[in-house]
């Protein structure tokens, strides 16, 4: 299924209670990143349906904000996710839901980055949570 990923969902309103970003009218809308979801890692995990897009007619199939974010961190796009945590999540009660999912993109190329992004946004909660699944870590410098 095609979908809207990375900034341009984190900047359209999802059914989580999540903060998403707030740069809407900054976004260029003219070309949203569209995924092909059987080709991405989470397949249509967190994809909502029926959205209404900025400057587009019709309605449209996006990312959540957990997913687009997920999307970002595969994609190695590390610094438009920054803030993941306090920014655009900025609720905790999800945080066993993201570390399970991250945790799965253990077999990814990058996940070293992914893993070092993890632990500068979560910190000790990251690391507790690796140590539970006695994972090897270094401290954060």
């Amino acid at each position: 299924m095609l979908y809207i990923t990375g900034i341009h969902a984190l900047n359209l309103p999802c059914e989580l209670e999540t903060c998403g970003d707030w740069h809407t009218s900054a976004i260029q809308w003219n070309n949203p990143q569209i995924r092909e979801s059987k080709l991405m890692f989470f397949k249509d995990y967190g994809i909502e349906t029926n959205h209404i897009i900025p400057e587009h007619n019709g309605q449209y199939n996006v990312a959540n904000t957990i997913r687009a974010l997920l999307d970002l961190l595969q994609e190695g796009k590390f610094s438009i996710a920054q803030g993941m945590n306090n920014e655009y999540i900025c609720n905790d009660k999800y945080n066993q839901e993201v570390f399970s999912l991250v945790y799965s993109m253990k077999t990814l190329n990058n996940w070293i980055d992914i893993n070092n992004f993890m632990k500068k946004e979560y910190r000790l909660s990251w690391l507790d949570y690796l140590q539970q699944r006695g994972e090897e870590f270094e401290q954060i410098s």
